[in-house]
């Protein structure tokens, strides 16, 4: 195994506690065994996500005091549209406060009727609810081999452009509001779209004139991959891969906590500025703010700005996309099963396969995720059917696809130590994965009840 050196050296720290068992035990069943619900100081490692908790570099820190704040057409907006429009090739750019609201103005705008369909490889949790509360329905349409934990292959977060062929012709194209590219694809593992298949998936998008999306939150390391893994783009850089990418689509929607390392931020791009804008606009007004500031001060859309450069740094993402490698690296040694290969920005712990016992309606994923924090103070989260909420129409359970639990690694934030603590818990873990028990939800909302459940421990 080899761990990739890390690209900086460290100017600050933030302690860190280690708490015993039984205080852990303590916490646990106090948040009803729902991470969401646990103080972050009473966390020892935490990935339970790698959005907005990364570490900012001092040029970040910098510029954010010079951030302009003007209501409106403050200089720090426009430092941050200038960026972006070097960066994404797009004519119109909004800056939004994290990636959830650029969907928010964004699919009420492009779902125009109730029932409309929208398909992706695969959406993520805040992007599915947003085309279920814009009255659309979202259909998820990953290539077979993103199924497959154990089967490896370079881009398994692919579309599957034959069966999304199948689906506009069953659907009918005046019902399919929109194609969404998520990128790397999350749900999946973290598992990053080949260039050529964005370019088949955008050519059955233009033949029927359906708008094509890119959910954009890890758009770098999707690059990176790219370039690592594709034929014919060794030699680009990410800055000339991204350019490429995001000229296939018409839209992108971006969570800036993610790629662009920023602690809070969002970005809405339009390749030609057009018919959707002006009704976008006006819902980032009633909803975000003015348009130059979208919901952030100009502190935040002055990181954003230096934040996306240094995204695209390729010794940064070589060192990025090593890290779940040497953590994934490290679970072979020890026999837990993952998605692989190893993702960007997460490892993809496969509880189904490693607490076979527990069926998929007692959320294995989250028991993983529940144990690990008994184990070692370690937070991570469900990617599976816990992570699903009901059918909005039945009311009935939806089963998701695999059972995750996903290690999500902030950037720039942990060190080889820290994984090596994670890959010993895990081997811990698996020492009595028997004895591993379920867990049932007490309470939960209408919409994304992974954040706000109320959950017990099924009882023998």
């Amino acid at each position: 195994m080899k761990y990739i050196p890390e690209p900086f050296k460290i100017k600050m720290v933030e302690p860190i506690r280690i708490t015993t068992e039984e205080e852990r035990r303590a916490k646990i069943a106090a948040a009803h065994y729902n991470g969401f619900g646990l103080r972050a100081e009473d966390v020892y490692i935490d990935l339970q996500t790698d959005s907005g908790t990364g570490a900012m570099s001092d040029a970040q820190w910098a510029a954010m005091l010079r951030g302009d704040e003007s209501y409106s057409g403050g200089r720090s907006y426009y430092e941050l549209i200038d960026t972006a429009r070097e960066i994404f090739d797009y004519e119109w750019i909004q800056p939004v406060h994290q990636g959830r609201a650029a969907e928010k103005v964004l699919f009420p705008v492009l779902v125009e009727r109730p029932g409309q369909y929208v398909i992706a490889n695969t959406f993520f949790d805040t992007t599915r609810a947003h085309v279920g509360l814009a009255g659309g329905h979202a259909i998820d349409c990953v290539c077979p081999e993103g199924l497959d934990t154990l089967h490896e292959a370079p881009f398994k977060g692919n579309m599957d452009v034959a069966a999304l062929e199948r689906h506009i012709e069953e659907y009918g194209v005046a019902n399919v509001a929109g194609i969404v590219m998520t990128i790397t694809n999350n749900s999946v593992g973290g598992q990053p779209v080949s260039m050529a298949n964005m370019a088949a998936t955008a050519e059955v998008a233009r033949r029927h004139k359906i708008p094509l999306v890119i959910d954009a939150a890890r758009y770098a390391e999707n690059a990176f991959f790219i370039k690592e893994r594709e034929p014919g783009y060794a030699d680009k850089t990410t800055q000339e891969i991204t350019h490429e990418f995001f000229a296939y689509a018409d839209i992108f929607t971006m969570s800036a906590k993610k790629d662009a390392i920023t602690n809070m931020g969002g970005l809405l791009g339009v390749r030609e500025e057009g018919e959707h804008v002006p009704d976008v606009k006006s819902l980032v007004i009633s909803s975000e703010g003015y348009v130059t500031y979208g919901g952030l001060s100009g502190r935040d859309l002055a990181a954003l700005a230096v934040g996306l450069r240094e995204g695209l740094n390729e010794d940064y993402l070589r060192y990025r996309t090593g890290q779940a490698r040497y953590l994934a690296e490290c679970l072979d040694e020890i026999g837990v099963p993952y998605q692989r290969p190893a993702g960007g920005h997460a490892v993809f712990v496969d509880a189904g396969a490693l607490l076979p016992h527990i069926p998929w309606q007692q959320f294995p994923g989250h028991a993983l995720a529940v144990e690990l924090y008994v184990e070692a103070g370690i937070r991570s989260c469900d990617i599976g059917s816990f992570l699903m909420d009901r059918d909005p129409e039945t009311g009935a359970p939806q089963r998701a696809p695999l059972e995750f639990t996903r290690l999500a690694i902030p950037r720039r934030t942990y060190t080889q130590s820290h994984l090596d603590v994670i890959a010993q818990a895990l081997g811990e873990v698996k020492q009595r994965a028997e004895q591993v028990r379920g867990y049932e939800i007490t309470w939960e909302p209408k919409v994304l009840r992974h954040f706000t459940s109320k959950l017990r421990p099924v009882q023998e």
